[in-house]
């Protein structure tokens, strides 16, 4: 059997908000509006690539608006 510590997990929703600090229903308005970090569905659930995640967060302004 496969050692489960080698796998990548995805993140679900609740931990790229905790990543990134901000309320899920942010998260969800950013898919909605079609901003934020890329994110997937897997059947009803919303996945997000942790790599995906810091590389979006990565490519943001640095400017505070």
């Amino acid at each position: 059997m496969g050692d489960v510590a080698r796998i990548d997990l995805l993140w679900t929703v609740d931990d790229a908000a905790l990543y990134l600090r901000v309320p899920v229903k942010t998260l969800y308005q950013w898919k909605w509006r079609g901003e934020g970090p890329p994110v997937r569905k897997v059947g009803r659930h919303l996945r997000y690539d942790p790599a995906e995640v810091r590389n979006w967060f990565a490519g943001l302004s640095s400017e505070v608006a």
